[in-house]
């Protein structure tokens, strides 16, 4: 039989309420001796190892707890006995800690997030199978070189791809730009395709080392946003802003004066949008050649910082770093 290693960082799946009922309810209470216990059947899967990384709801998620996941998967998987690793996690930040393990974790072997919306202890709790599942996704031979994915509600999304996208609702995670990777049946996992973009064990970026990463911003833009926002970012240290924008990555005149200022002053300003699904495309209302931006690709602003934040890493040109957003 096959070994899965299940890394806990705490989040929803492993909170506890004081009801079934109700919503309230305190993340990262269980174990994760206790959250594997809690699954019949699990261990007809594979043979189980549980590790706690973390145990903090992800709105806590920290560069620290992702470095450590990654060096910890990396010395994981280079195990002839391990064939794949499972990591559970809060559902806030899973598509940033995915997309992150995505570009650091340097194995063809499986490695699949999964989480739950509601607690442990609530009615029709969905944790216990989101873990089944992403353990049986884990324990599939036909789930190497296909990056990190991320295993919910029956379906399989790869880390490049998935978004957030409903408060509460057990069917929150959507991949709207690429769609699914596949779908997953009480175990039993069903392929439609593999991730096209480089990850993983094709990935040039490493964590080797790592202990933490130039500031990167993020600035929501919105009617009549000020400028001086920008002006504050670079004041309190921020090497690269990501400007969330309206549509396709637009902003005021104003913060677009003074983002083509930063960019100036070699602060690296990378245009995405606000916008749930969609590409923002180079030169097309903005002329990124005359202001030195950068433009997001796919990637939506959280996942532009993270690739950004490691980029930074070494010195790069702005036509390096442009091409890394079309890479990964």
């Amino acid at each position: 039989m096959v070994k899965v290693v299940v890394l806990a960082t705490g989040g929803t799946i492993a909170g506890v309420g004081a009801s079934g009922t109700q919503p309230g309810y305190s993340s990262g209470e269980m174990s994760i001796e206790d959250m594997i216990a809690a699954v019949p059947n699990i261990e007809n899967l594979a043979h189980i190892q549980g590790e706690q990384i973390a145990n903090v709801g992800s709105q806590d998620m920290s560069f620290a707890i992702m470095i450590r996941l990654a060096c910890r998967i990396n010395e994981l998987l280079q195990s002839e006995d391990v064939s794949g690793v499972v990591i559970t996690h809060g559902t806030d930040t899973m598509e940033e800690t995915a997309y992150f393990l995505n570009l650091t974790v340097k194995s063809t072997k499986p490695v699949v997030m999964t989480g739950s919306m509601r607690p442990s202890t609530a009615i029709s709790a969905d944790g216990p199978l989101n873990l089944y599942n992403a353990v049986g996704v884990a324990a599939d031979p036909d789930t190497a070189k296909r990056g990190v994915l991320v295993v919910v509600n029956d379906r399989i999304h790869g880390a490049h791809a998935l978004t957030k996208t409903n408060t509460t609702s057990v069917e929150t995670f959507l991949s709207p730009i690429n769609g699914l990777v596949g779908t997953v049946i009480y175990g039993s996992a069903t392929y439609f395709r593999a991730p096209f973009r480089k990850h993983t064990y094709t990935s040039e970026f490493s964590v080797d080392g790592a202990t933490r990463f130039k500031r990167v911003d993020i600035f929501h833009a919105c009617a009549d946003m000020p400028a001086d926002l920008i002006d504050c970012s670079i004041s309190q240290g921020a090497r690269g802003i990501v400007i969330a924008g309206h549509g396709n990555g637009n902003m005021n005149k104003a913060c677009l004066a003074a983002a083509k200022s930063a960019a100036a002053k070699h602060i690296v300003i990378v245009r995405s949008s606000s916008v749930a699904s969609g590409t923002v495309g180079r030169n097309v209302e903005v002329d990124d050649d005359a202001g030195q931006f950068i433009v997001s690709d796919e990637l939506n602003p959280v996942k532009a910082r993270i690739l950004l934040m490691l980029a930074l890493l070494k010195d790069r040109s702005l036509e390096e770093i442009q091409e890394l957003y079309f890479t990964y």
